[in-house]
């Protein structure tokens, strides 16, 4: 299968964790940019987000959505969850932290919480299809 190229559109990424008080924040911070590279970083007291303009931060997303063949899990959680030019999904914390990209569907998947990934962009239907795309799907 061939890989489908990053497209050119404008797209805000922004990573949202939560650091519970048994966490080390360092760790939480690896489990994102393990996934989410590159990103900018900011450490509040309980949550540590991070923000991107660049498609290519969700590269890893995308390898393991076609690795995985969970292109459908993908492609209707953002349906679901899309609200105007913006729609999210949840990683698994754990899974981030040992570099495996893994999708919850609900937050309660991911004993620690979740990471949640917010895209907004008013081409929000192509990157979904981006990052959802099936062989013969183009």
């Amino acid at each position: 299968m061939d890989k489908m190229n990053t497209p050119a559109v404008k797209c805000k990424i922004e990573i949202l964790c939560a650091v519970n008080p048994s966490e080390d924040p360092k760790k939480v911070e690896t489990a994102i940019l393990n996934i989410f590279s590159p990103c900018e970083i900011n450490n509040e007291k309980f949550s540590i987000i991070g923000k991107s303009n660049n498609l290519n931060s969700l590269e890893k997303v995308q390898d393991s959505v076609h690795s995985m063949q969970s292109q459908r899990i993908y492609r209707r959680t953002l349906e679901k969850n899309m609200e105007n030019n913006s729609s999210w999904f949840y990683l698994n914390k754990q899974a981030a932290f040992v570099n495996k990209v893994a999708i919850c569907e609900e937050s309660d998947e991911s004993p620690l919480g979740p990471i949640k990934v917010i895209l907004t962009s008013t081409n929000l239907d192509r990157i979904i299809t981006w990052l959802t795309f099936e062989e013969g799907f183009r």
